[in-house]
């Protein structure tokens, strides 16, 4: 399972998470297909998991080596101390082109979330700040490459909150368009974590589908 180093220290790892893996294992699951797990055989150490992506989301993933640094970890993420930057391809353009989506969520079945009605008993606040970095405009319609950086940490956060701006992620099989553009997976990626209070910055370039992607989308408004 091949999971580039991007930082180790005596407290803390981060790799660059692959798609199409699991972060750890989902009921029924072979554990042993779990990254986490895939790790820690690796390493021949413990590693404690701070955070989650998606199965099919790639990017920057961080683990703790020890419990007080998981400790740690988990309240800078809990309380707000962790700033998150994401780079997605969107099958729409956002309107405006930044911002911030300001909504709050529910839970909804089968383990999503969806926008909250106003005044809605256990709504959760929950805004998402964004800028389109470059767009296209194919036979198949308008695509952004867009900078996303949620401000609270819910759960399908920003995949929910494009969707509600008008441009889903491509190949969302959730909150996506039934009929969408086309893209090998879904089209997120975890660019940067940075928790300012533990002196940690780690960034993972763009995943290489997703570069392969961008190419062709200029190749194809070209």
């Amino acid at each position: 399972m091949d999971a580039p180093l991007l930082l180790d220290t005596p407290d803390a790892i981060a790799v660059a998470k692959p798609p199409g893996v699991v972060v750890i294992p989902a009921r029924g699951e072979d554990p042993g297909a779990s990254l986490w797990h895939a790790l820690e055989r690796a390493r021949g150490e413990r590693l404690l998991v701070v955070h989650r992506l998606d199965r099919d989301t790639s990017g920057v993933l961080l683990f703790a080596r020890n419990a007080a640094a998981h400790r740690a970890l988990s309240m800078a993420f809990e309380s707000g101390g962790v700033h998150k930057t994401y780079l997605a391809l969107t099958d729409g353009m956002p309107s405006p082109e930044e911002g911030v989506i300001d909504v709050p969520l529910h839970a909804a079945r089968r383990g999503r979330m969806r926008p909250a009605s106003p005044g809605e008993p256990g709504s959760l606040p929950s805004a998402t700040g964004y800028r389109v970095l470059r767009r296209w405009v194919t036979s198949d319609g308008p695509v952004a490459f867009v900078e996303v950086s949620p401000r609270t940490g819910r759960q399908h956060q920003v995949r929910v909150h494009l969707r509600y701006a008008g441009a889903p992620i491509l190949a969302d099989p959730v909150y996506g368009r039934s009929a969408g553009q086309a893209a090998p997976r879904l089209a997120l990626h975890a660019l940067r974590v940075e928790v300012p209070g533990l002196g940690i910055s780690v960034e993972a370039e763009l995943a290489a589908d997703l570069a392969a992607l961008v190419a062709a989308l200029d190749g194809r408004s070209s």
